[in-house]
């Protein structure tokens, strides 16, 4: 291990975020869309990716909003139906409204416990839970992130849910949460994400921060400024992918 990632050495438990850190949201969410839409949409179409976008954009603005005190509902399933159904009531895509029934439209809900894995992520997690625990801290509700573990074959030694605390990312009270039931300091803990604002929130509460940069989370702009504290930065590290994450803990690097 490099003197640069001594701080690993400390480090007990990662905690990582799940959408779009660990899977791969927008591929599975438009290939599922487009194949349950009775040939309306077609795979991998400009128009797949706009739904998909669109209902994972509408599900992060209600998240954040009740991360800062908005009353809404905590059951991610709950938010997933309610932003699918007005979206189907939206001009853009009302053309879709009579092509999923109640029991389509829930099973189309359901899409997102069944999100695909990246393909680093399951050798990557493997090697590094033989080091440190491996938990997620999700805003995705507990059954949801039970599933897509089994589908993704994530070895999670532990799932925290928003629901679990009450509130969303970046609300402090998930990461502070996290800490107490991994009855650690934040310092002892790592943050793994893709997302800039996600690292922050987690630094602010003490975390040491590590970033992943997957291709549709954060802008260009964004992954093209980042840097390392050493280098004046913001963050401890930046990884490409799990597996490397494994092999700088396992003292490879």
């Amino acid at each position: 291990m490099t003197d640069d990632n001594n701080f690993l050495e400390a480090v007990e438990a990662l905690v990582f975020d799940a959408f779009g850190t660990t899977v791969d949201w927008l591929t599975t969410v438009m290939r599922e869309v487009a194949r349950r839409s009775h040939g309306r949409i077609q795979e991998g179409s400009s128009d797949a990716e706009d739904f998909a976008r669109e209902w994972r954009q509408g599900y992060m603005t209600t998240n954040q909003n009740i991360a800062k005190g908005a009353e809404g509902t905590l059951n991610s399933d709950i938010m997933h139906r309610d932003i699918l159904d007005s979206m189907l009531a939206s001009p853009r895509w009302s053309y879709l409204s009579s092509v999923w029934n109640e029991s389509e439209r829930q099973d189309l809900t359901l899409i997102w416990h069944h999100l695909d894995g990246f393909s680093d992520v399951t050798e990557g997690l493997e090697r590094l839970k033989k080091h440190k625990i491996v938990v997620t801290l999700s805003n995705g509700n507990m059954r949801l992130l039970v599933d897509m573990a089994k589908h993704a074959n994530l070895p999670w030694d532990a799932i925290f849910p928003g629901e679990m605390f009450g509130s969303f990312k970046p609300n402090p009270k998930l990461y502070h949460g996290a800490a107490y039931h991994l009855s650690l300091p934040p310092h002892k803990i790592a943050m793994v994400a893709a997302h800039i604002w996600d690292l922050r929130a987690a630094a602010e509460v003490g975390y040491k921060t590590i970033y992943v940069p997957r291709p549709v989370e954060d802008s260009p702009e964004i992954k093209a400024q980042l840097k390392t504290k050493k280098d004046g930065g913001e963050v401890d590290l930046i990884v490409k992918s799990f597996v490397e994450l494994a092999e700088i803990v396992e003292g490879k690097n």
